[in-house]
């Protein structure tokens, strides 16, 4: 039996242990009538009412607290998903480049300074990690019962130990995507006793150094989920275009997981948006099931301004011919390419009208509801807005399919940001960069990619992968593009950061892509033999009253093919709804206005939108010229 240790908050070469790989993030149900209703009853919600135990830091944490016996009477409660601090525990913290810890805590990046240099101690000893102490029990519901039982966690930042009735299950990091394990030999009849030990800092906090408010906590929510016999782990559906641009190129990968070597048989169905089929194929259970290069002549393509989308479903069958699993999925015909150094959907030029988007709620931070991203959507629709940047990591995974449906380009961004360990006071400083080019930090990094491209990989929305935001550049950040390319020749590969290394400039990113470069110099760039398409992955900083001379943006997509656009930052305010003391009326306040030092200040509102998803007057200018382009 693994025993949990505190030194894995400061080891970067420890990120995961027991946790299952990432997969494609396709639902699956029970029968045709749960299809129909959309609520599978594979799944089993554990969001709601947890018991909770706060602590400063480590070593005020309830030591032993997922023992069945531990006596538990002190504990308060708290929600999930919810983040610690939004629930009124430790402080509020917004900052923007620096470390949260700086001029109070000496940190450097664990190797960064030496192989010797190891950061014992740094966060396992931390007197700013706060710790979360989470618990509740579930019995199974009669569904799941009999079956491999996994659990999901949506988003815990920012690192995570998991038991299950006092055995050690397993740990995680990556705040942003979605953790997985095994529960199923630790599972007893009746009632389970679950905690989840939260720390809010370890070496992830190097590389996820994003500009936005500190917090911590499970904030995104977690569920049970049961696999029948035979279950689909992972599907990658790729649905490309013909030289000719009219006939449709669909390829399936399944990979199944079958239980006691269960036979049956596969049914895979692809129908049009009115139901119309044209395609049908059974084949035998198996652990890997492929279609390749399967034609279809005139498809319907999948744009921003006509998202069609296509149906197929898999049906599991046992060997009685009783359905067991059925997994839909929604795709499109559409095809990303690079030609002539100009990147190309469809065969046309990409212009892309794009918002960089933090998640946000003014009332509970980034822990966001459908309601709020079907509002973000119903906004870019009202102001020609097609494309968005999952600034600066994975989303929650129904954003993913709302794009798809609305016709959003994306670029997917996996979760890094290492800014603090090389630009220090505005100057480019790299002396103890990470992930750099130390092969301590590679894999740690690698599998944020990796974490990012599987679950996400069957989205059509998706065009461009992004490595990440400001983190300069090494050979760890060549590893991640490596990786992408190594796996997915449908869709290009974006990082601003190496524009810092220029030595790296051939091994990362297939386009040349700057922040709040003037005009004049992308004309400069783009006059000069350019090697490669140029995009602002972030321009027009919309702080204050700004936002002005988007025009001269505007004209450069008609005089170069090679400006393909770019991301505003960005849409939405990063403010939180509080009680004023003194008129005890409803206020926005931002980074600053909590007493927080060193803070980024206002540095937080630099949206499109009030944090309250109310437009400002800058949303008009964009709506103006975003308009004269839309594709």
């Amino acid at each position: 039996m693994m025993k949990p240790e505190l030194s894995w908050l400061d080891d970067p070469q420890t990120f995961r242990v027991n946790q299952l790989p990432a997969h494609s993030d396709h639902r699956f149900y029970q029968s045709e009538a749960d299809l129909a209703t959309g609520q599978s009853r594979f799944t089993q919600s554990l969001d709601g009412t947890w018991q909770f135990k706060f602590a400063k830091q480590p070593s005020e944490r309830p030591i032993g607290f997922y023992a069945p016996d531990y006596d538990r009477s002190g504990f308060d409660t708290i929600t999930v998903p919810e983040h610690i601090e939004i629930a009124g525990y430790g402080r509020l913290k917004y900052i923007n480049t620096t470390y949260p810890w700086e001029g109070k805590i000496y940190r450097r990046p664990a190797y960064a300074l030496g192989k010797d240099q190891k950061g014992e101690g740094m966060f396992s000893d931390g007197e700013d990690n706060y710790v979360g102490a989470y618990l509740r029990t579930f019995t199974l519901n009669s569904e799941l019962q009999n079956k491999r039982v996994v659990i999901q966690f949506d988003g815990v930042e920012q690192a995570m130990y998991l038991w299950l009735n006092g055995q050690f299950v397993g740990y995680a990091e990556d705040s942003f995507s979605q953790s997985e394990f095994d529960l199923t030999p630790y599972l007893k009849d009746g009632e389970n006793l679950i905690a989840v030990e939260v720390f809010k800092r370890s070496t992830a906090a190097f590389i996820e150094d994003q500009d936005m408010f500190r917090f911590s906590g499970i904030f995104r929510s977690v569920r049970l989920v049961g696999e029948p016999k035979s279950h689909v782990q992972d599907m990658r559906i790729i649905g490309n275009l013909a030289d000719n641009m009219t006939t449709g190129d669909f390829s399936l990968k399944l990979k199944l997981n079958r239980q006691a070597n269960a036979k049956g048989n596969v049914k895979i169905g692809i129908t049009d948006a009115d139901g119309e089929s044209l395609f049908n194929t059974t084949q035998a259970v198996n652990d890997d099931i492929e279609i390749n290069h399967q034609m279809f002549p005139n498809v319907h393509l999948w744009q921003h301004t006509d998202p069609y989308l296509y149906q197929l479903k898999v049906t599991v069958q046992d060997e009685q011919g009783k359905v067991i699993e059925i997994v839909p999925y929604k795709f499109g015909f559409r095809r990303v390419e690079m030609k002539n150094k100009i990147m190309l959907l469809n065969g046309k030029r990409i212009i892309l009208n794009g918002v960089n988007r933090h998640e946000w709620d003014a009332k509970s931070g980034r822990v966001i509801s459908l309601d709020d991203m079907k509002q973000d959507i119903k906004t870019f629709k009202e102001n020609h807005i097609n494309a968005v940047r999952t600034c600066h990591y994975p989303d929650r995974i129904e954003w993913y399919y709302l794009c798809d449906q609305a016709g959003i380009y994306m670029m997917a961004e996996n979760n890094l940001e290492s800014h603090g360990t090389w630009q220090k006071m505005g100057a480019v400083e790299p002396s103890y960069n990470v992930p750099g080019s130390l092969p301590e930090w590679r894999e740690a990094v690698v599998d944020r990619a990796r974490s990012n491209y599987e679950v996400f990989k069957n989205h059509t929305a998706i065009l461009f992968w992004s490595l990440g935001n400001e983190s300069y550049a090494g050979d760890d950040i060549a590893a991640m593009n490596a990786f992408y390319k190594e796996h997915d020749d449908t869709r290009l590969v974006h990082y601003e950061g190496v524009c810092r290394n220029r030595a790296y400039e051939d091994q990362i990113s297939d386009m040349e892509s700057m922040m709040y470069d003037p005009p004049k110099e992308i004309e400069k760039y783009l006059t000069n033999d350019p090697k490669k398409p140029f995009v602002d992955c972030e321009f027009m900083h919309d702080m204050g009253n700004s936002l002005g001379g988007m025009s001269s943006y505007n004209d450069l997509i008609d005089k170069y093919p090679m400006y393909q656009g770019g991301f505003i930052w960005d849409f939405i305010d990063q403010a939180i709804e509080t009680k004023d003391e003194v008129t005890g009326q409803t206020v926005l306040r931002y980074g600053g206005d909590f007493d927080d030092r060193h803070s980024d200040y206002e540095f937080s509102g630099d949206g499109l939108m009030f944090a309250d998803r109310t437009p400002k007057p800058a949303l008009q200018e964009v709506k103006y010229y975003y308009g004269k382009h839309i594709n």
